[in-house]
């Protein structure tokens, strides 16, 4: 259910999402880095559903959709919630009209599980392409 407010009644959230707009550029500007920040589980050859995001958002932000998907096709419907939420704040700001999305109790469980289902699927694919994601970054 969508309401209005008059005010901001996520402040954190708009300047997260302002973070991850400006890290995305800096990202697409500066390239993947050369740092490795995979944990110990990563190293023996165990993927996460995060596995290969950066790499994903950097395609993703160079327009070459194939290999975002490639790498952790989760960036897509990320993509839409942070221009959703882009929007939201561009609304908020120019108009002093603040969106939010409240969610009728009998639907909070159920979308729980169907994420917990999604997030265990992509852990499962992502494992699934280890392979690719172990290679280390060569440039994109």
């Amino acid at each position: 259910m969508l309401q209005r407010s008059p005010r901001d009644l996520h402040p954190v959230l708009s300047w997260f999402m302002a973070a991850i707009i400006l890290s995305t550029a800096v990202l697409r500007t500066a390239g993947v880095p050369t740092v490795d920040l995979h944990g110990p589980l990563h190293r023996i050859g165990i993927m996460d559903p995060l596995c290969g995001g950066t790499r994903a958002t950097f395609f993703l932000a160079s327009g070459d959709f194939a290999a975002a998907a490639e790498y952790n096709p989760v960036v897509f419907p990320l993509a839409l919630g942070l221009a959703a939420l882009t929007l939201r704040i561009l609304l908020g700001v120019t108009a002093g009209i603040w969106y939010d999305v409240r969610l009728p109790r009998q639907m909070r469980w159920p979308l729980l599980a169907a994420f917990v289902v999604a997030l265990v699927l992509l852990g499962i694919r992502q494992q699934m392409h280890a392979a690719l994601l172990v290679q280390p970054w060569t440039g994109g």
